[in-house]
């Protein structure tokens, strides 16, 4: 399906079709566009970036790159393509026509969802917006800015919905996207992770393999969703979001790449008085955003999760391709949970156990990225080996928020807790040694930042010493 270009504001959902509509964002995107340029990316107004633009929904080249002016980036909505037979895969409704609008019960439900899952894309935009400053290469530069850009983009997918289907409501909602900031003490982002600082490029790295992880499997789970539109909007918000966890998953292969180098060539493991991040402390950086980015899939068993797949707006993971009978009301799945102080494994009913069986999900799939960074460490020949921690460990929300779980899943005391926590979590002093490593941009092409090693290849069969950004 083509992108209208011409309009205002880019889209593919025939937007002129429909005035008030039309008016309501184009009074919204001023205030989209004063946001981006007081929260989003600082100083880059002059910019020219090598950046990807949709052109399609379609999956074949649906993108094109070129340079683009950071605040003329072509922002718009863009939705898969329909398909006129889709049925509601599971729940109560299963089997019936998609939805087109929205139903009046689920009215509420819908919003929430939606509002949820919009007020990330900005909140992650926030986080992120000195980073551009300590940009270990123009390639790095260059993939932040990608990433700037998308997340604005998928807000404004939330956002078309909102005004599209929630009418004064909604309209309210997406300004309360805009007035919410992340870490702000008064008007915090809804979600505890996008609260948190991003610093560092070592964080940025965590934060887009693991929090974007989370973004995927939440996003896949809603396009299957009975409200179409809202599945259309996310299946496309997919495509986008893999580039996210490429660059976490690359750049901190990268850094273990460069550490690793350091280590061979110089015989040690302090690799801090070379410049380098040492193995332990980016284990306790993927401990710490690993355990932040758990607590985001919420309590192990939930009813608010069993009602939403009842109700048919929210599926689970790949939810067509998995056989069974997709209404779940007499099966069982089992979990970890908290008895009498113990960590136990429990079969619950599995409509109440569906935010776990997503958080499984994802913990298998971030261990596929381990495993690929841990294959960087032995073809070093060097003795180390990251691992995932216990889902369990550092928990803030579910079943096990409080309690003292060691990395391996042993229940600890608070005294043990607090002997060995500097052992498993980043401290100041860790923190403020890999700021101490983000000195001011790397901007000649070619050069990289001494902590990090070049990537294998350049985005877009580009070189990796192409100018991916000219500052004019």
């Amino acid at each position: 399906m083509a992108i209208d270009y011409s309009q205002l504001i880019p889209n593919n959902v025939d937007l002129s079709s429909d005035r008030r509509l039309q008016r309501a964002l184009e009074n919204w995107q001023p205030r989209f566009l004063d946001w981006w340029k007081d929260m989003g990316p600082d100083g880059t107004s002059a910019f020219d970036v090598y950046l990807r633009t949709a052109i399609s929904t379609d999956s074949n080249g649906w993108a094109n790159f070129g340079y683009v002016k950071m605040p003329e980036y072509r922002w718009g909505i863009f939705l898969a393509d329909r398909d006129p037979n889709r049925e509601i895969a599971f729940g109560d409704n299963k089997g019936k026509p998609a939805w087109q609008d929205v139903p009046g019960e689920l009215r509420s439900t819908l919003r929430r969802l939606i509002v949820t899952q919009g007020d990330t894309e900005p909140a992650s935009v926030e986080q992120q917006r000195l980073l551009g400053k300590t940009a270990p290469s123009l390639y790095d530069l260059r993939n932040l800015f990608q990433i700037n850009v998308e997340e604005g983009r998928h807000l404004w997918a939330m956002v078309y919905l909102l005004h599209a289907y929630f009418g004064r409501d909604g309209r309210e909602e997406a300004e309360a996207m805009l007035e919410r900031h992340s870490g702000d003490p008064d008007k915090p982002r809804i979600l505890g992770a996008f609260n948190e600082a991003t610093p560092d490029w070592l964080s940025f790295f965590m934060f887009t393999y693991f929090t974007d992880r989370d973004g995927k499997y939440q996003l896949a789970s809603l396009a299957e969703s009975g409200f179409d539109p809202l599945a259309r909007s996310c299946r496309f918000m997919l495509t986008e979001e893999a580039h996210h966890m490429f660059v976490g998953e690359t750049g901190v292969g990268r850094i273990l790449q460069r550490t690793c180098e350091l280590m061979k060539e110089h015989r040690t493991d302090d690799v801090r008085s070379l410049g380098g991040i040492d193995l332990p402390t980016i284990q306790k950086y993927l401990n710490f955003h690993f355990s932040v980015s758990l607590d985001l899939f919420g309590q192990e068993a939930s009813t608010n999760a069993a009602n939403y797949y009842t109700q048919g707006v929210k599926g689970r993971f790949l939810e067509t391709r998995i056989d069974d009978d997709h209404l779940l009301v007499n099966a069982n799945y089992e979990i970890d949970t908290v008895e009498d102080g113990r960590i136990v494994r429990k079969a619950v009913p599995a409509l109440q156990a569906l935010n776990e069986r997503l958080r499984q999900d994802y913990i298998d799939d971030c261990a596929k990225g381990v495993l690929r960074w841990n294959k960087t460490i032995e073809r070093a020949g060097i003795d180390f080996e990251l691992s995932l921690p216990h889902r369990a460990f550092d928990r803030q929300i579910g079943a096990f928020a409080g309690m003292r779980v060691s990395p391996t899943g042993k229940v600890l005391s608070e005294a043990e807790w607090n002997a060995h926590k500097d052992h498993w979590l980043p401290t100041d002093e860790d923190r403020a040694y890999v700021t101490s490593l983000m000195g001011a941009a790397v901007t000649q092409p070619g050069k990289y930042a001494h902590w990090i090693a070049p990537p294998a290849r350049g985005i877009n069969n580009q070189p990796v010493d192409f100018e991916y950004v000219r500052f004019n």
